[in-house]
């Protein structure tokens, strides 16, 4: 019989793996190849990002484990700005719906207005990133002064959100805040 920790681990990625088929049904199910998996990892990143920001306290919004690092506003404000930024350098032409400032990490820190502004950028970059075509993966694209090509600013978009999820999962154990799915997956506290 296979030992409990065994156990956990494999229900714990029977989750994950439901949630990125679960999300790819959305934005990307009309996607194929890479991108449909670029837009399955950006979807559970923000399943996991919502449901953090969710379960962190308020109070804790304005938390950083050092001076001049983010706090767990500014990092969850952080993903909203860079998923409204980083589609456009890879081509995408819609106009994002919020008025997106240099600011806006430090301003924005009332819990509500967060989590709404976090389920719109990543409705923004799922769409943005379809909305890229095919026979333009490939075009060049300027990356903050480096050469690359849209499809390696999609491949970011996805990357970057798992960084910064990391990021907000290390915030929220440091404030004893256990992740959702975690807690779900292993029926307590891991």
């Amino acid at each position: 019989m296979p030992s409990r920790p065994i156990l956990i681990h494999a229900l714990a990625l029977l989750l994950s793996a439901s949630a990125v088929a679960t999300a790819q049904t959305g934005a990307g199910a009309s996607a194929t190849g890479v991108r449909k998996d670029l837009i399955g990892q950006v979807a559970e990143a923000e399943q996991k990002f919502i449901a953090l920001a969710e379960a962190m306290p308020a109070e804790k919004y304005g938390w950083r484990p050092a001076a001049g690092v983010r706090s767990v506003s500014e990092v969850f404000m952080h993903m909203v700005g860079t998923n409204y930024m980083l589609p456009g350098m890879a081509g995408a032409k819609r106009k994002p719906d919020v008025a997106i400032t240099p600011d806006m990490e430090k301003k924005v820190v009332d819990k509500a207005q967060v989590v709404e502004l976090l389920r719109k950028s990543f409705a923004f970059t799922k769409q943005a990133m379809l909305d890229v075509p095919d026979d333009q993966l490939d075009t060049a694209a300027e990356f903050f002064g480096t050469k690359s090509t849209n499809r390696a600013v999609l491949v970011l978009i996805a990357t970057h959100a798992h960084e910064h999820l990391g990021q907000s999962i290390a915030y929220a154990r440091m404030n004893g805040v256990i992740p959702p799915w975690s807690r779900a997956a292993s029926g307590g506290d891991r």
